[in-house]
């Protein structure tokens, strides 16, 4: 019972921190949740000193996975501000619809639809956003409607791996994991229905989502249709081709203005500020854009987004030469552990402190030096760009990079004090949750699932914890053991709108204050609704 509660307690202690009325930041309230999560590891779970300590290091290297990927992220961004190819994008989006909502379908739901199918960890919203921001959209609001808008495709993100690779512990065959992987999409796909328009609602006013809710029906439609029927018979690229013909289709139907009301949007009000921002003035002459200045103006874009389907695709092989760790140059370190460094660059420690915990980070498949630097530098050369600006956006970057890298670091450290050990806090959780529930179980099976994407940041990981949970409580009740594991899965999407990392990311991209409590108060409504939604659909399949 005692380690029940306090299993709950710096769960709850960051959620009061973050979401109380002069909330702390995620700067400070995350390493301090981290400090009084390692207390309790040692003090009330008993847990070996030494074994803790393992844990806390690994953390603190972990969280520089998406350290990078987030300042991967702010550098393109900048960059492209920089060279002036932003300026040109937005110019472009206003010709293929100058409605507000069009907009917002086209860059907040089916691009970033597409780039989870390629890529995953976190990527989406922190591209994304920062474009909407740029055509005028209000900053806060954009970061609430890119967090919610990243859940549908995340249960086969980064080619799948949250389905194939996060339920890998748990003895499945190929039928069942392919049912999982479809029962999924259909939950996410109908969840769909209602999730984009309720994004949209954080954005725009609801009369103005009403008034072109055919336009929103339809782009909705052309992505998940095809989502679903892929994942009748793969898991790996659902969200990639969905992605990808939802985002034709979207396009087309803004430009010929198919569903869309003529009255103008009116956009909710703005709430804080953002630094990045830059106010241009419009100019009622309209310059027209040639191909050949779009395409070049697209580059970082297209450019990210090819190197991502090319480093992820497996059977491309370049997946394989990048997370290669054959042959590595090896350093014994003592009770440090053993370093390792592989001709991929893949950089690992094993046994830390001698506790048997190993960590390695994946240089150039983490989506960091490939594709964000590769392709800021070579945006820097097509734009002729100065070192001296080009050193300004570095400085820009690693100045704004100051608050996230704190919160992360805290962040991963709890994390990993959480999950550690066979009895961790994390499990405790999940069982108390179990029992709490019975053989209603089938109905809130999503939200244990959206907690581990809440901790971790990834649906992958939710999955590897709490799949072999999920599963042996489905056995336990007599449930059907892949429409559980589908809803874990599906969870673990919805939870990547509430989870810390994505949020102190968006936050950071857009430099927003401190507003991460204000954020996540949002999105945990919407997770409510899709985790109903899932519940409710547990009951026919």
């Amino acid at each position: 019972m005692v380690t029940t509660i306090f299993s709950f307690l710096p769960i709850v202690l960051l959620i009061y921190l973050m979401t109380k009325k002069n909330s702390v930041p995620s700067s400070k309230a995350l390493p301090l949740t981290a400090l009084i999560t390692y207390l309790i590891m040692l003090v009330i779970f008993r847990q070996d000193a030494n074994l803790v300590h393992a844990n806390v290091a690994k953390g603190l290297l972990v969280a520089w996975t998406p350290i990078l990927i987030i300042a991967g992220a702010i550098f393109l961004f900048r960059t492209m501000e920089a060279t002036g190819s932003l300026s040109v994008i937005r110019q472009w989006l206003n010709t293929v619809s100058e409605n507000k909502i069009a907009q917002l379908m086209i860059v907040g739901w089916a691009f970033p639809f597409l780039i989870e199918g390629a890529s995953g960890f976190g990527t989406p919203a922190a591209i994304a956003a920062p474009i909407l921001v740029g055509l005028g959209f209000p900053p806060v609001r954009v970061a609430i409607l890119a967090l919610i808008m990243n859940s549908v495709p995340v249960s086969f993100g980064a080619v799948g791996t949250p389905t194939w690779f996060g339920f890998s512990a748990i003895e499945l065959t190929a039928q069942e994991t392919l049912t999982i992987g479809f029962k999924s999409a259909i939950m996410n796909g109908t969840a769909a229905l209602i999730i984009p328009a309720l994004a949209l609602m954080f954005v725009v006013k609801p009369k103005s989502v009403l008034k072109n809710w055919l336009f929103i029906l339809l782009s909705v439609l052309a992505t998940v249709i095809p989502y679903i029927l892929v994942a009748k018979v793969n898991y790996e690229f659902p969200s990639l081709v969905g992605g990808t013909i939802g985002l034709i289709f979207t396009a087309i139907l803004a430009k010929t203005g198919i569903g869309l009301s003529k009255s103008t949007v009116e956009l909710q009000e703005q709430v804080g500020s953002s630094s990045l921002l830059h106010e241009e003035k419009k100019t009622a002459k309209k310059e027209k854009l040639s191909a050949a200045k779009l395409v070049k103006a697209t580059f970082p874009l297209w450019g990210t987004l090819l190197l991502l389907i090319i480093t992820r695709i497996p059977q491309l092989g370049i997946k394989s030469l990048l997370t290669s760790t054959s042959n590595a140059l090896s350093v014994n370190l003592g009770s440090i552990g053993e370093f390792s460094l592989s001709p991929a660059l893949v950089v690992s420690l094993k046994d830390i402190f001698g506790a048997g915990i190993n960590w390695s980070h994946q240089i150039l498949y983490v989506p960091s030096v490939l594709p964000f630097v590769l392709i800021s530098v070579v945006t820097f050369l097509l734009y002729s760009t100065s070192t001296k600006q080009a050193k300004s956006v570095l400085q820009e970057t690693t100045q704004q990079m100051v608050n996230p890298t704190k919160a992360l670091l805290g962040a991963l450290v709890f994390v990993n004090l959480m999950m550690m050990g066979d009895a961790s806090a994390v499990d405790n959780i999940g069982q108390s949750l179990a029992e709490l529930t019975g053989s209603s179980w089938k109905y809130f099976a999503s939200f244990l699932g959206a907690i581990g994407s809440f901790f971790s940041g990834s649906n992958t990981i939710s999955n590897l914890t709490f799949g072999g949970i999920q599963d042996s409580i489905a056995m336990s009740l007599s449930l059907d053991r892949t429409t559980i594991l589908a809803m874990q899965s599906v969870g673990g999407a919805m939870g990547n709108m509430v989870c810390i990392n994505n949020i102190v990311a968006v936050a950071s991209v857009l430099a927003l204050g401190n507003i991460e409590g204000y954020i996540l108060k949002r999105t945990v409504r919407a997770m409510l609704v899709y985790g109903a939604i899932v519940g409710l659909l547990a009951f026919f399949l």
